[in-house]
């Protein structure tokens, strides 16, 4: 029941069910591949994180809400155990630390999808197969939920976007299907999770703060008590999704409720982007082309005289004079990555040390990438086309100091869903991020429980791999 007026829709209770029924073996071989790679590559990133200062704090930090060390969920970078909810701060927050998890149409899922999943599997006993229909289920409420809810034509993200709000969804999802509620639990998790969801807000990117990373923890905990809330019963708060300004309206002018039930015969998720390179998404094209070019020109970084990048795209081509001041400032920047990548061509978290933000052979480089002359590629221009399926082409045209001049464009770089990475591909991107602190023996260990994950029987063994 409401006091305001339902729709008339029943948009929610579409979703629990969907979510509630989902089963293994009504998931097609291809996504059930696809789940085990992005468990795979979430693990890798998070794990070649694990040096770095914001790691070390979200561990303290999940220890301390915790009380200590106890619980029955893993902390994936130290083996520790924790609470579910605690454990899934700490992993959510450190998947996202180098920036190299995923891109949706809409941000990040795997940062609450995957820790969220593993967290509750373990927690639960659940086996492989429970895990891999959670996993799945809570990608598809969140690629639905967040493309009803995307801005207008007027929107600019310097006004704050919600990029990290809408992952509540994947992470209630997965722990109301881990939990084994029913439909109309979902239905009330889902009201929880309006509650406890993040406002939009331009902090992060207004001041480039390295912050930016908890709000997947955060946001990832907050899931799990949405879940856990509608366990243990709450009166009413159904039908978030169809009462007006309950969610929608609060996130834009431009809702669009049919994405709620779109294409429930299909998986969206085969349609998220994987991050070949540790950087922003819109990062991601310049650097797989400067990195074409350098292997297929043989250009050394002393030979560059200027690299163009064109179109250039909104709020991504600064190099401040002075260096950078954090680690997203670093992320978020093209001549920081592409720099980074000359000096350094396989892809790591030693890019991204402090020392490196100020670095004269790193900053002598960056000042050397520039913008195109074509208007720029706005951040919502650039969403909406990828949004469409396609992806914004760039062109990027490096001139050496001999005066020669290279140029290659792309549209579709490694890890788009038109350019997948291979399983191979996939397997080599773990190898070299776990492979950064942990044995050869361990890393092969990952791999194999991994994909055959199918095959466990109690996913509180998961954590004995890590110890």
């Amino acid at each position: 029941m409401s006091y305001f007026a339902n729709n008339g829709t029943n948009y929610t209770q579409k979703l629990a069910e969907y979510a509630a029924n989902l089963t293994y073996d009504k998931i097609p071989a291809e996504v059930i591949e696809r789940a085990k790679l992005m468990t795979l590559h979430t693990l890798g990133v998070t794990l070649a994180a694990k040096k770095d200062e914001l790691a070390g704090k979200g561990v303290e930090i999940g220890k301390t809400m915790n009380n200590g060390v106890g619980g029955t969920a893993t902390v994936w970078t130290t083996g520790e155990k924790l609470s579910p909810a605690n454990a899934v701060f700490v992993n959510g927050t450190i998947s996202d630390i180098l920036d190299w998890e995923d891109c949706s149409w809409t941000g990040h899922p795997s940062a609450s999808a995957v820790p969220v999943s593993v967290a509750m599997a373990e927690d639960q006993h659940a086996t492989g197969k429970e895990y891999l229909a959670a996993l799945i289920a809570c990608f598809e409420v969140c690629m639905r939920v967040s493309m009803a809810v995307q801005p207008g034509p007027e929107f600019d993200h310097s006004q704050g976007w919600a990029i990290a709000n809408w992952n509540i969804f994947a992470a209630s999802t997965a722990a109301c299907k881990l939990l084994k509620l029913t439909p109309e639990q979902y239905n009330k998790a889902f009201g929880m999770s309006c509650m406890f969801a993040e406002m939009p807000s331009n902090m992060q990117q207004a001041t480039m703060s390295n912050a930016y990373h908890y709000q997947w923890g955060q946001t990832s905990l907050n899931g799990v008590i949405a879940a856990l809330c509608a366990e243990k019963g709450v009166y009413n708060m159904e039908d978030c999704f169809d009462i007006p300004y309950g969610y929608c309206e609060q996130l834009t002018t431009a809702v669009d409720r049919t994405w709620l039930d779109r294409d429930m015969d299909k998986f969206m998720m085969m349609e998220i982007l994987i991050k070949h390179w540790p950087a922003n998404m819109w990062v991601q094209t310049p650097v797989e082309l400067v990195d074409l070019m350098v292997k297929k020109y043989g250009i050394k970084p002393d030979d560059i005289q200027e690299i163009v990048v064109n179109p250039p795209t909104q709020y991504r081509m600064h190099c401040p004079e002075d260096g950078f001041s954090s680690l997203m400032e670093a992320q978020f920047s093209m001549p920081f990555v592409i720099a980074s990548y000359l000096l350094d061509p396989t892809p790591n978290p030693r890019w991204f040390t402090p020392d490196k933000f100020k670095d004269p052979k790193v900053l002598e480089l960056a000042k050397k990438v520039k913008a195109g002359p074509d208007p720029e590629d706005t951040l919502l221009h650039s969403f909406n086309v990828y949004q469409s399926g396609s992806h914004p082409e760039k062109t990027v045209t490096i001139t050496t100091k001999d005066g020669k001049v290279y140029q290659e464009s792309m549209r579709y770089h490694k890890g788009h869903p038109k350019n997948m990475l291979t399983r191979d591909e996939f397997l080599e991107l773990f190898r070299m991020n776990a492979g950064q602190y942990y044995s050869k023996e361990t890393v092969e260990k990952l791999i194999d429980y991994v994909m055959n994950i199918e095959n466990v029987e109690d996913m509180a063994s998961f954590g004995d791999l890590l110890k």
